[in-house]
C-alpha cells in the first residue's frame, strides 16, 4: 500500500492521476473545486469552507485522532509558527472525526489558536469528500490541501495514518501561492 499521494493534478503525460490507489489516498486533484463543508470547531463555532470565498486561501489540514503523536507534532508545527501558517491572506483549519469536546481538551493541552474542526457526524462526510477518508479504520488519513480564495485546490496530499508529513512543505506551497497570486 502506498504511503503517500501528491496530486498535483493530471501525470506528465496528460493522463489523469492513478485511480488505483486505495481508499483514503485519493485526494481532490490540484486545479479541481474544493467540496465545501459546516463543521464545528472546539469552541462550537460553525465553520463554511465557502465562507473565506474571496478572501483568504485556506490550509486544511486532516488528522486521524487528537491526543496521539504524529497528529500533536504535525498541529504543534502550525501552532509554534501560527503567524507564518496563518495571516490575513490564509487560514488555517484542522479537521478529524474526534468530537469538539475532545478538540477542546486538546486545544487546551495543546495551546492550538486555531480552528479544530469535527467530522464527526455525519462520520467522515468531509474527509469523504476531500478522498482521505480510511474506511478500514474509520478516520481521515493524513490529508493536506491549500485552496486559493476561489476555492480551487492549489496544493493537495494525502499520507496513511502513520505517516507524518512536513509542514515546511505547506509554508513552501502558501508562499508559492501568494507569489502566484
Amino acid at each position: 500500500m502506498s504511503s503517500g499521494i501528491e496530486s498535483d493534478g493530471p501525470t506528465p503525460d496528460g493522463s489523469a492521476p492513478d485511480e488505483s490507489a486505495p481508499d483514503g489516498l485519493r485526494p481532490v486533484a490540484v486545479g479541481e473545486p474544493a467540496p465545501d463543508f459546516q463543521l464545528r470547531d472546539q469552541n462550537n463555532e460553525v465553520f463554511t469552507l465557502s465562507g473565506f470565498r474571496g478572501e483568504k486561501a485556506v490550509l486544511v489540514v486532516f488528522y486521524p485522532f487528537a491526543f496521539t503523536n504524529i497528529c500533536t507534532g504535525e498541529l504543534g508545527q502550525i501552532s509554534k509558527n501560527l503567524d507564518t501558517f496563518a495571516s490575513p491572506d490564509t487560514q488555517v483549519l484542522s479537521i478529524s472525526i474526534d468530537s469538539p469536546y475532545a478538540h477542546k481538551i486538546f486545544a487546551q493541552r495543546e495551546r492550538l489558536e486555531f480552528p479544530l474542526l469535527s467530522d464527526f457526524w455525519p462520520h467522515g462526510a468531509v474527509a469523504r469528500s476531500f478522498g482521505v477518508f480510511n474506511p478500514e479504520v474509520g478516520v481521515a488519513n493524513r490529508g493536506t490541501f491549500l485552496i486559493d480564495r476561489d476555492g480551487v485546490v492549489r496544493f493537495s496530499e494525502a499520507n496513511e495514518i502513520g505517516v507524518g508529513r512536513d509542514p515546511q512543505r505547506w509554508l513552501a506551497e502558501i508562499d508559492r501561492l501568494k507569489t502566484n497570486a
